[in-house]
């Protein structure tokens, strides 16, 4: 697999928190982030290191290939988070790219952040 995109973030929740969030989306129901689009699949957790690991499985039907890592640190007032997107061969063409990458932001630095109240 080849790392195609990452990103990093800070969050303000601590990283037990979003690993908790990330290993259990609807953990949460009063506060739903991972709102999915009529191509999208809910992600799986393929691995986890608590609480600095979390590895997805594809959220796209076209690309079922595709892996979501996220990596997790202490950061400034909350966490770190580095999403980094992985595929096999052949990459996504440009327009799927970044709907790939969109998405993910998304639902990470916007859905997610929100419920903690950012």
């Amino acid at each position: 697999m080849e790392a195609i995109a990452s990103r990093r973030r800070n969050q303000p929740a601590p990283p037990h928190v979003l690993f908790e969030d990330l290993c259990d989306p609807h953990r949460q129901p009063v506060r739903p982030w991972l709102l999915l689009l009529d191509d999208e699949v809910e992600p799986a957790v393929l691995e986890s290191h608590q609480y600095d690991r979390v590895i997805w499985s594809s959220l796209w039907l076209k690309r079922p290939d595709a892996r979501v890592q996220f990596d997790l640190a202490d950061g400034d007032g909350g966490a770190d988070l580095r999403w980094t997107l992985f595929v096999e061969e052949p990459p996504p063409d440009a327009t799927l790219f970044k709907h790939m990458c969109q998405r993910i932001g998304e639902l990470i630095n916007a859905n997610l952040r929100y419920t903690y109240g950012q």
